[in-house]
């Protein structure tokens, strides 16, 4: 945690609300379906509203081609949609159609200090030796971040562990500003992290997480493979020469063949225990294919609904338009009262 005056106010006022955003860098995975999209489809009607974000403000904190971020902004909406996500149940829209994202952001980066900013590990991860080099914005995104979830007043936030810290600077934004200005506005959120397969990782290299930026196309399992490439990559998928353990503990010194149960664990909606005691003992031999026609199930049809979504680009516009209409009606009150709270004067 950062430094900052901690205060009383808490989430428990505020009405239960799920935020969370990815950046629209292309070549979504497999990594991407289980540790977020999976994920947002299953909060879906579990009493509260919840709001999934292509954060494209976020993407252009390093260059972007313009074509290139189109096209990406709308194959990262239709995963979202592929996957199972209801856009009449979860407002799906790009960050850059809420204008009140960036508005808030700007407050927060008064409120914000920069010794916070200076300790953010993927600051320090994606400027490394080239600081001064880097963009303002990507310096200021973990309070563009802060802004994008208490725009809504979110009270939980679906994170992997490598984003945490960013939840836990919002929350130390949020009780700044509501102690600067005596007030008990803003929530502080809760990062919700759950599951087996909250980080998935490299099919060549188990102790890897899976990236979009290996070199090797035969590491990640893409939302875009087909059925025989899905199952011919787990297939090659790097194993040990040991039988699988009956229990998890035996998986302690086993990063691929964790990585493996650990996918068909969520996949199938089961715990790494409950797979074990149907495949302890069993060699990768049969423990493979079981899990190929397991990923083949569940992936193939979402990689040809994205295809059929992605030869009409206006229906995802229309789509991300109307939950960027639906996003504001949330926000702009929230902005407005922000506004009131921070003493500008408005006709």
């Amino acid at each position: 945690m950062t430094d900052a005056v901690q205060t009383h106010s808490s989430s428990a006022q505020f009405t239960p609300r799920i935020f969370s955003g990815i950046q629209p860098s292309g070549n979504l995975h497999l990594g991407n379906y289980l540790g977020a999209l999976k994920r947002f489809v299953d909060a879906q009607g579990q009493g509260m509203e919840t709001l999934y974000c292509m954060v494209d403000l976020h993407a252009i904190t390093v260059w972007q081609d313009p074509a290139a971020l189109r096209h990406q902004t709308r194959e990262l909406a239709a995963g979202f949609i592929a996957a199972g996500l209801d856009p009449a149940q979860s407002m799906l829209f790009n960050q850059s159609q809420v204008p009140e994202h960036a508005q808030l952001a700007w407050i927060f980066n008064c409120v914000a200090r920069m010794g916070w900013m200076n300790r953010m590990t993927q600051w320090k991860d994606k400027a490394g030796k080239n600081a001064e080099k880097s963009s303002l914005g990507l310096f200021a995104y973990p309070s563009l971040m802060a802004a994008d979830i208490l725009i809504y007043h979110a009270t939980h936030v679906p994170v992997g562990e490598d984003q945490k810290q960013h939840v836990e600077l919002t929350r130390d934004i949020a009780a700044k500003f509501n102690h600067d200005y005596g007030v008990e506005f803003f929530p502080l959120p809760e990062p919700v992290i759950e599951g087996a397969a909250t980080r998935v990782m490299s099919l060549r290299d188990g102790t890897k997480k899976m990236s979009k930026s290996d070199p090797s196309d035969a590491s990640r399992i893409n939302l875009t493979d087909d059925a025989d490439a899905i199952a011919k990559k787990i297939r090659k998928a790097k194993t040990d020469p040991e039988p699988l353990p009956s229990e998890a503990k035996g998986l302690d010194e086993r990063p691929d063949a964790r990585n493996l149960v650990n996918i068909y664990a969520a996949l199938a909606g089961q715990s790494v225990d409950e797979v074990l005691r149907d495949v302890g003992g069993r060699a990768f031999s049969e423990f493979k294919p079981m899990l190929a026609d397991l990923a083949v199930d569940k992936l193939s049809p979402i990689s040809t609904k994205m295809s059929e979504l992605m030869a009409a680009p206006e229906e995802i516009d229309a789509i991300l338009a109307q939950g960027a209409a639906r996003a504001r009606e949330i926000a702009a009150p929230i902005l407005e009262r922000t506004y009131d709270i921070v003493g500008f004067v408005r006709g």
